[in-house]
């Protein structure tokens, strides 16, 4: 088989396009032949070994694939059929054309949904959904900040928010264009993060109340600004650094207005297998109802996989970006 493969760490020309050997299913696993793979921009920081954890190598990006199933285990139950089409998140190996995946990470994909917009959901609709749910505990009537709102993760958190009847959602994005994509998607405000003056705007924005749940995966500054205009009992979600700079902050700025710092990783909610599988199937059917509007921002060949990376790195992309064997 046809796969992406990093031997070391570095700029996007480390993504190889080689043949390696097709995986072999374990127990409880089957064997997936690929149509469409989700990129996300932790792909990139793993290749830079710049991840939360540690990168192995040589190693095969990615983590959302969907396909449909060409083997099948010892152990994987009746359920699961060859020929079945399905979504699946895995830890690693997606940039290839076949992939092994343990049976429990296995949705099947409804019949009106494409492949590349199947392929949109697991990673970042997860991340989005419980972002604001589990971690972020976003109440009726209350205030959302979400960053990036044109990328993937942000598309689907704008949207989710509406759906779990936010009050005020304002969006941050770097141009008119993905600006306006926020505002398309359901934002009642969207603002230039790249001013000095945005946080200064958001809070005019709430009658200087401030945010009550901020979604923040930038880092450095955009961090520190974002923690100081949370509102009393304001929560802000970490889930990554986008910027490269790593923040750091007292705890003691938290206290006077009762603020939460929350740290977000979505591996953690693979170890709890039920609440990863019904919160997918709940994005699924939203977006099979069309109540959940999937923004593919572009699709590549796997072959072209680098110039993927580059592109996403220097914000020449929005929306979700899908790799096609």
């Amino acid at each position: 088989m046809k796969a992406v493969q990093i031997e070391t760490f570095g700029s996007p020309d480390v993504l190889e396009y080689k043949e390696l050997d097709t995986p072999t299913p374990g127990e409880q696993e089957v064997l997936i032949d690929v149509t469409a793979i989700g990129v996300n921009f932790a792909d990139t920081m793993r290749r830079q070994d710049a991840y939360v954890v540690e990168t192995p190598l040589p190693f095969i990006p990615g983590s959302e694939v969907v396909g449909t199933v060409s083997a099948k285990g010892n152990g994987v139950s009746g359920q699961v059929q060859e020929g079945q089409r399905v979504a699946a998140l895995i830890g690693e190996g997606a940039y290839a054309e076949q992939v092994t995946a343990h049976e429990k990470t296995l949705i099947p994909v409804p019949e009106n949904l494409s492949d590349e917009e199947a392929a949109a959901l697991p990673l970042q609709g997860l991340s989005a959904y419980h972002i604001i749910h589990t971690m972020g505990r976003l109440e009726a009537g209350e205030t959302i900040l979400i960053h990036a709102a044109a990328g993937g993760v942000g598309t689907l958190a704008v949207q989710l928010a509406k759906e779990a009847g936010a009050g005020t959602i304002i969006a941050t994005a770097s141009t008119e264009k993905k600006r306006q994509t926020a505002l398309d998607l359901g934002a009642d405000h969207a603002v230039d993060y790249t001013k000095d003056d945005w946080k200064e705007e958001v809070l005019k924005l709430t009658g200087d109340k401030g945010i009550d749940v901020a979604l923040e995966m930038a880092g450095g500054s955009i961090f520190h600004d974002t923690l100081e205009i949370l509102a009393p009992f304001g929560r802000l979600v970490f889930f990554g650094a986008a910027s490269g700079e790593l923040p750091e902050f007292s705890p003691f700025s938290l206290l006077e207005k009762n603020k939460s710092v929350i740290g977000f990783f979505l591996p953690q909610m693979m170890a709890r297998p039920k609440a990863f599988q019904e919160s997918l199937e709940t994005i699924m059917q939203l977006a099979a109802e069309g109540k959940l509007k999937l923004t593919i921002g572009g699709t590549y060949p796997l072959r072209e996989a680098a110039s993927l990376h580059e592109d996403m790195e220097n914000r020449r992309t929005s929306g979700k970006m899908i790799l096609t064997p």
